[in-house]
């Protein structure tokens, strides 16, 4: 580890730090309807959406109705992009002559790139004609991150709202954050990419000859326009197989660090949205600082880990000390580019979110480095999270801290001056043991069957701790993968699919259902007995909850998979 290393990842912080307040507070305006600077330019354009689908903006649903539009608007953007993928061969822009895609791995793929994970069991410039990537997957982008958005901004509506059966209406709330929120960011960051050299064109792909005589065909395509979204909306699927690792999505160390900012822009934005729309801009403040110290842990174990490199490689020889010449440290695996520290900042930012882009091959980690990233997933991505889901997953985490406290109380526990009762309190378990019963139920079955084992390149705990990533990546709609798992089999395309697929929707039912009931509830004032939101006792208590609950749920398949293979490390033994 550097100085150098560490002002890195402080100077990262800090930076997210200081824009929450700005991006915070513009959409809090945006989603009170309140005028902003690009009313002009969008206001019509909004008027002209609706004019065309025949929405009626000042109409307001209850949450059943939100849930229902939000599911059909999925359920048809899904089959879209599968007929797409299927069909590829007959449609535009394909100067490569892809043809369709397997019906399993475009199930997948629809499923993916519809619930904003964006795991990719495919090479994309190999797999997905320019047409594919631009109409369909990059078209996704915006709508899967809108739409967490805005279920995120219908829950902060429940809490702030008293006495109203309705929370919203899911149209305008999308609409909004596309053309508000997703759409300015993505021209103006397009255009930032292309002047640092991510590709942007319909060519077809370059065949050239390298000095050794070989034939090499270089990948052309829009890139730019994909990559911007897909790192602040939280997708995280690459145009390349590389990924963020690619120099024609991540050519220069300013790209690189855009990238990994734009993984918590908007997420961390939503912290003081919270607090604006409630009233209370110090309890946003502390939920911000409950995901900032769990960040801070992450990042820091993460960094130690690979900056203290692998014994197994000194024992074979390697020299992994730290030189003016060399990083030291574990570089299997690590662009040379961006060195450990930015590989480490990355990798935690993007497991932290339901990103999934990745600058290096978290399969090359050291077993601790590597079990960050697992863990970060498995707190249900609560650590800024992803757009919108981030926001409404660490909500309910809150719900469940409060009623914790109001246990240790001996009182009816309050949240922002609303009683939570059972009901609210069954919604917030059930999401919890949706997401842990679909990576459990799956990952059991695939470490004892031949059809999962087969899959994976590293047998023993490594091979079981890919497999649990890959499952764990699918449910919290992150994308990323260890890369030890070939995922393109009928088994995993078709497991990691209803993964991701009920690990969106049937997580966003119940955060849905709890703002419904907040927002019945008249507030109440605060008295003697109501435990505060904005003060540092209560962010240590969130963050023991969410630590705790992923710890009791993981914790026995963690310790065969990352812990063993740290411990077999230390030994000198090859796992």
């Amino acid at each position: 580890m550097t100085l150098n290393g560490w002002l890195q990842i402080a100077c990262f912080l800090g930076a997210v730090l200081l824009a929450t307040p700005f991006i915070g507070g513009y959409m809090a305006r945006v989603f009170t309807r309140q005028r902003t600077w690009l009313d002009p330019f969008m206001r019509p354009l909004e008027r002209l959406v609706y004019r065309t689908t025949g929405v009626n903006e000042n109409h307001e649903m209850r949450w059943t109705e939100y849930a229902m539009a939000l599911l059909l608007f999925s359920v048809v953007s899904l089959l879209t992009l599968y007929l797409m993928q299927r069909l590829q061969g007959l449609l535009p822009f394909n100067p490569q002559g892809f043809g369709g895609v397997a019906p399993d791995l475009a199930f997948n793929t629809a499923v993916s790139f519809t619930t904003n994970t964006n795991w990719q069991a495919y090479s994309g410039e190999s797999t997905m004609s320019y047409f594919t990537q631009m109409a369909g997957l990059a078209y996704h982008n915006f709508v899967s991150a809108a739409v967490g958005i805005a279920v995120a901004i219908a829950f902060i509506r429940g809490i702030a709202q008293q006495e109203t059966e309705t929370i919203g209406n899911f149209w305008v709330d999308m609409v909004r954050a596309s053309l508000w929120v997703l759409l300015p960011i993505a021209l103006v960051g397009s255009l930032f990419f292309v002047s640092q050299g991510v590709v942007q064109n319909l060519k077809p792909y370059d065949t050239v000859r390298t000095v050794e005589g070989a034939t090499q065909v270089i990948a052309q395509g829009p890139v730019a326009s994909q990559e911007v979204i897909k790192q602040f909306g939280t997708n995280g699927g690459g145009f390349f197989n590389a990924n963020s690792a690619h120099p024609y999505e991540n050519p220069t160390p300013l790209s690189n660090w855009l990238a990994m900012f734009g993984i918590f822009f908007i997420s961390s934005g939503l912290t003081y949205t919270l607090g604006t729309m409630t009233g209370s801009r110090r309890h946003g403040w502390a939920v911000w600082s409950a995901m900032a110290f769990l960040f801070l842990v992450g990042v820091t174990v993460t960094y130690w880990a690979e900056a203290r490199g692998n014994p197994l490689l000194t024992a074979a020889g390697a020299d992994q000390t730290a030189t003016a010449m060399s990083p030291g440290g574990n570089m299997e695996g690590k662009e040379v580019r961006f060195g450990i520290a930015n590989t480490a900042l990355f990798a935690t930012a993007t497991t932290d979110a339901s990103c999934g882009a990745v600058n290096g091959w978290h399969d090359s980690f050291t077993p601790l480095g590597g079990l960050v990233t697992l863990a970060n997933i498995q707190l249900s991505e609560v650590v800024f999270g992803g757009v919108g889901a981030g926001m409404y997953g660490v909500l309910v985490y809150i719900i469940l801290s409060v009623f914790i406290a109001g246990l240790m109380v001996g009182r009816t526990p309050e949240y922002l001056g609303k009683k939570i009762h059972a009901f609210e309190v069954q919604m917030a378990m059930l999401t919890v043991l949706i997401f842990s019963l679909l990576i459990l139920m799956f990952t059991g079955i695939s470490s004892v069957s031949g059809f999962g084992t087969s899959s994976i390149f590293n047998p023993g705990p490594h091979g079981l701790a890919e497999i649990l990533y890959g499952f764990s990546s699918g449910a919290a709609n992150n994308g990323s993968a260890f890369g030890g798992l070939s995922a393109n089999t009928p088994w995993y395309n078709t497991t990691i699919g209803l993964s991701m697929l009920f690990g969106r929707f049937f997580m966003i039912i119940p955060p849905l259902a709890i703002a419904g009931s907040l927002s019945r509830k008249k507030r109440i004032p605060e008295s003697l007995g109501t435990f505060p939101v904005t003060t540092p006792l209560f962010t240590t208590l969130l963050v023991g909850v969410i630590v705790i609950v992923g710890a009791l749920t993981f914790f026995p398949a963690l310790s065969l998979g990352p812990i063993v293979e740290h411990f077999l490390m230390q030994n000198g033994q090859v796992f």
